[in-house]
């Protein structure tokens, strides 16, 4: 054994460094009551792929993508290495919210295309080997849903109660007619809306045209089982279910606590995690099961004990759940809108925070730093600059895909594509929740250019367009390949990014050190080394030290895992990932010198040599290696550049 040495023995690991003895650094579970080992399944191994149809390829021409444009990009999807592919709503819908309003839960868009289409794209899914996810949107519909048109036509209706209705409230100083509580709306407003017919209001979260479904009626959840029967009996392999927290509201309805000035708050506390959520899911997971379906829950407003109820693998609901505290880490307490703070020291005890809990108690991650929710990572969390944005793109890749839980790639995300230009004006948004609030904005602020530039500026950095621009696909013509040579009649439903004849599929196909074949590199290593990557023990170095480096240890955990063999001497991994725009000088912690240095000779060279044999240069995102230096105390630093990141095995 060298004098600095790295091993793990059952529970934890133990350390030798010079002229110390072997002491051991507990990797146990911080429950006093020991947990259950994960057990294996091939959806923890599996990384899925999210395509939003609208803007993944427009096959006749329309400027709307569709299911032929995604069949005929199937191999592309394959040959990057993913397992599963889900897509954002396909259903027939008004598209108000972009199909998460859905008016038939049984028909495909038709411009997206037919049922048999659909049909298509599952065989040439299982076809390639590759599993189906489709998207479960059942916290509310479309107001155009014959459900809910019949739950207005009267008070007597049979659908009455398959949504929320109250009365409206008077305000005891004006006399006026105010919303039956204070609840806003995540697209602005009350989260009420007023129906003339009835008198009455209806509950919607969201937009005036999705009214939330009443799941304490029975009839509700019995529909929603059956849809749920429908899909997977003709060949959909698992959900997506769109905030599904939000199934089960707090009886009464109560008033939110104010929590900023005005009459409107936000009223999760009593819309999110009801009483009867678990309930809930353990009937749809009753039907899961019976399939063997895959499921992932969109969880907002939750904190690690939420998730863990409805994911553990015992619990019988989900096999795992969003959450959001990475995406949410620039925005504000009240709002996306709401400027907030990015800190990589923050990221890296959210990190920890959830891969350690998760692992201690038998849950399960979904992984992801870009949705269709949320702007691209690259702009928000690194650098979009030209020279660094290929650097920035692997590092992140490296950052997320390493840890414990299943990777989700967002469109677009292995291409490293940008927000959009900051010169675009607001007749280029399309997102119904921005303009809403820039609407607003114009109301509150008319005459105060200021403040109108800094909410520009936010709908910038994470406004949900940035991430539904159309899909680049090649440097040609005046559509990036998004649409097919020819078509005249039309234009993308949505401005195609500027960037286009440099980020784009085929360049990114055709240059190995692109972030695609980084991404492929990443999906390959980590299948190759389940046992380290998805089933191993999780460590995070230098937790509390104010940092722009996030690194963390993964090790094989005998009591877990694939059940796959490794080569004895290869049971750890080091992931270090700079969010530094800087060159740093890092001091490298204990536990990670056996990874950095080669200390075959012990301290006799000084400083040692770069241990060349366990860094993964594949996995790197710069050329050459890198500078070691002795400092203050004797301690070895390592010089990063900007936005680096280095993998090593031993």
């Amino acid at each position: 054994m060298s004098e600095e040495t790295l091993i793990f023995r059952t529970a934890g690991y133990y350390t030798r460094t010079r002229n110390e003895s072997l002491q051991l650094v507990s990797m146990r579970p911080s429950t006093v009551t020991p947990v259950p080992p994960i057990k294996s399944a091939p959806w923890r191994e599996a990384s899925v792929y999210q395509i939003y149809p609208a803007s993944f390829k427009d096959s006749n021409g329309d400027g709307l993508g569709d299911i032929q444009g995604i069949i005929s990009e199937l191999d592309y999807i394959k040959s990057l290495g993913v397992d599963i592919v889900w897509l954002s709503p396909v259903l027939n819908s008004p598209q108000v919210d972009m199909g998460y309003d859905i008016s038939d839960y049984r028909d495909i868009y038709p411009p997206y295309g037919t049922m048999d289409d659909h049909d298509a794209l599952i065989e040439g899914l299982h076809d390639r080997g590759m599993k189906y996810v489709m998207d479960l949107v059942v916290n509310h519909t479309s107001d155009q849903h014959p459900w809910f048109k019949e739950s207005r036509s009267s008070k007597t209706s049979k659908y009455r109660d398959w949504y929320i209705w109250r009365p409206g409230r008077y305000d005891p100083q004006t006399g006026e007619r105010i919303p039956p509580n204070n609840w806003e709306s995540f697209f602005s407003g009350s989260a009420w809306t007023w129906d003339e017919t009835t008198q009455e209001y209806y509950l919607r979260l969201w937009a005036s045209e999705q009214p939330d479904l009443n799941w304490e009626n029975p009839q509700v959840v019995d529909a929603v089982h059956d849809m749920i029967r429908f899909w997977l009996n003709r060949g959909v392999d698992g959900f997506r279910m769109d905030v599904i927290n939000y199934i089960s509201k707090q009886p009464g309805l109560p008033d939110a606590k104010p929590k900023k000035p005005g009459f409107l708050q936000n009223g999760a506390e009593y819309f999110s995690f009801g009483p009867r959520l678990h309930e809930y899911l353990q009937g749809i997971g009753k039907i899961l099961k019976e399939y063997n379906a895959f499921s992932v829950g969109e969880m907002p407003d939750a904190g690690p004990e939420d998730i863990l109820k409805a994911v553990g693998q015992d619990r019988g609901e989900l096999a795992m759940a969003f959450q959001f505290e990475i995406d949410c880490m620039d925005i504000g307490p009240h709002g996306r809108f709401e400027p907030g703070t990015f800190s990589p020291t923050a990221l890296k005890r959210i990190v920890n925070k959830w891969q350690r809990f998760m692992l201690d108690n038998s849950g399960w991650n979904a992984l992801f730093m870009e949705n269709h929710d949320t702007g691209r990572v690259v702009s928000r969390y690194a650098s979009d600059s030209p020279d660094l944005r290929t650097i920035s793109a692997k590092m992140l890749a490296n950052h997320i895909a390493f840890q414990s839980g299943t990777v989700f790639l967002y469109q677009g995300q292995e291409l490293a594509m940008a927000n959009v230009p900051r010169e675009w004006g607001m007749d280029k948004y399309r997102d119904i929740e921005c303009i809403n609030h820039w609407d607003t904005v114009l109301r509150d602020y008319p005459d105060d250019l200021q403040t109108q530039m800094v909410y520009r500026e936010r709908y910038r950095l994470v406004g949900r367009d940035n991430t539904r621009t159309p899909i680049q696909w090649n440097g040609r013509g005046l559509t990036a390949g998004f649409m097919p040579d020819g078509a005249q009649n039309s234009e993308p439903w949505m401005c195609i990014h500027p960037d286009y004849s440099i980020w784009n599929v085929a360049n990114a196909v055709a240059d190995q050190n692109s972030s695609f074949h980084h991404w492929k590199r990443v999906l390959k290593m980590r299948k190759q080394y389940l046992d380290i990557f998805v089933y191993g023990c999780f460590e995070m170095l230098n937790l509390d030290v104010e940092e722009d480096i996030i690194a963390y240890i993964r090790a094989v955990n005998p009591a877990a895992g694939s059940g796959g063999s490794l080569p004895a001497e290869l049971t750890q991994a080091l992931v270090v990932a700079s969010f530094s725009a800087h060159e740093i000088w890092w001091t490298i912690p204990r536990k990670a010198l056996a990874f950095l240095l080669d200390l075959s000779k012990g301290m006799e060279i000084t400083p040692p040599p770069l241990n060349t044999q366990a860094i993964v240069s594949k996995l790197g995102n710069y050329e050459g290696w890198n500078e070691l230096r002795i400092e203050e105390g004797g301690c070895v630093a390592i010089r990063l550049r900007p936005y680096e990141t280095l993998v090593a095995i031993i």
